[in-house]
């Protein structure tokens, strides 16, 4: 028997995994335990591109930031493209002040077209 015979692919809703007797609460781009966080905080973030998309994602970064962020200095960005050069990341530093910020700014670089990963 093949691989995926003996372990198809399921779609899954993010929201419902259970991890042991918790579940996720909410989106699955909301913190899930707000009390760990110590707001205010100064958060670094690293935001990597799809592949060939390096000027469109750096506009929409800066929309996205600009708009939540109205005192961040996008000129701080910094833009560094992988090894192999097929990807680009954007490098912030933020200051957050509440969990719904996050959650809002989480929420909003999951939309973004050119966005792959958030860390």
């Amino acid at each position: 028997m093949s691989d995926n015979q003996q372990n198809p692919k399921k779609d899954v809703n993010v929201s419902q995994i259970s991890l042991g007797d918790d579940k996720i609460k909410g989106k699955k781009t909301d913190i899930q335990n707000p009390e760990l966080w110590d707001f205010p905080m100064n958060y670094p973030m690293s935001i990597i591109g799809n592949e060939g998309e390096h000027e469109t994602l750096l506009n929409e970064v800066k929309l996205i930031l600009g708009s939540q962020f109205p005192d961040f200095d996008l000129a701080s960005m910094q833009v560094k493209p992988s090894k192999t050069g097929r990807f680009h990341s954007i490098r912030v530093n933020l200051y957050l002040t509440t969990a719904e910020q996050v959650n809002t700014l989480y929420a909003s670089l999951d939309a973004a077209k050119t966005v792959r990963i958030v860390m």
